[in-house]
């Protein structure tokens, strides 16, 4: 790799689901900065368009893939159809939310359905193509996207009232998508297939923060850096794993939440 910068992505594919949501775009958008060729994934196929109109405005590749990471018998012929994908992302969850004396059980199976089945039957279906990628490239990544909620509890202290309280259905998905990373890096790693997972921190969009301040402030108090970030500072981290910066990273949980959960 002398000479060469290893968070550089040219030649690589990479599937984005949740793509057009918060984070989820602005991962896709540094993948496809980084020189990757995007697929855009989500249920809206009017936001997927309108990202990659901007993508294409940027001088970037990338396609629409809209359909519902719940909806398994999709995720298995999408996958299975592509020949080789470089990089999967797992950003995608259905969460409505609910407070604690009205949350439906029904709630725990689709949340769970899109966050950590989908992730996994990406994953199973995709094995050629990320094996091809691996022959192609030398390396081939899978980074799915957690939470702290799945390593620690939101204090309802936090939140304004008790019906925005993070749901208690939300953190067991992403705990559960934390150990199914675990679990695939150790089945695939003898294919040279890297994963890991993110794990961020408060990152409110900006409409919540404006919306309520006093909560926005509470949550940068929770921080070792007093303070919450923007969207972007997603971006490097990302690039970190899904790129070959991260060649011998595997298994790992990478918390991006300013110290939250270190504490």
């Amino acid at each position: 790799m002398t000479g060469c910068d290893p968070f550089r992505l040219d030649g690589r594919i990479a599937f984005v689901s949740g793509a057009a949501r918060h984070l989820g775009r602005s991962m896709a958008i540094a993948l496809a900065e980084a020189g990757a060729h995007v697929i855009l994934n989500g249920r809206g196929p009017a936001a997927l368009l309108a990202l990659k109109g901007e993508l294409d405005a940027a001088g970037c590749s990338s396609e629409c893939a809209p359909f519902d990471m719940g909806d398994l018998d999709r995720v298995r012929a999408f996958f299975a159809g592509r020949d080789r994908l470089d990089i999967i992302v797992n950003a995608a969850v259905t969460m409505a939310g609910a407070a604690f004396d009205v949350l439906q059980p029904e709630a725990f199976e689709v949340t769970y359905r899109t966050a950590v089945t989908g992730a996994f039957e990406a994953v199973r279906s995709a094995l050629p193509a990320l094996r091809a990628a691996v022959r192609a490239q030398g390396d081939a990544a899978v980074v799915n996207v957690a939470s702290m909620y799945g390593m620690v509890a939101p204090h309802p202290s936090l939140y304004s009232e008790p019906r925005a309280v993070s749901p208690a259905h939300y953190g067991p998905a992403k705990a559960a998508l934390l150990q199914l990373t675990r679990h695939l890096a150790a089945q695939l790693g003898p294919d040279g297939i890297r994963v890991n997972a993110l794990v961020p921190g408060p990152f409110p969009r900006e409409e919540v923060q404006a919306a309520d301040p006093a909560f926005a402030a509470r949550l940068a108090a929770g921080t070792m850096l007093g303070r919450l970030p923007t969207a972007e500072e997603i971006r490097g981290p990302l690039l970190f794993l899904a790129s070959p910066a991260s060649s011998f990273v595997t298994g790992a949980a990478v918390p991006v939440d300013g110290g939250w959960t270190a504490w």
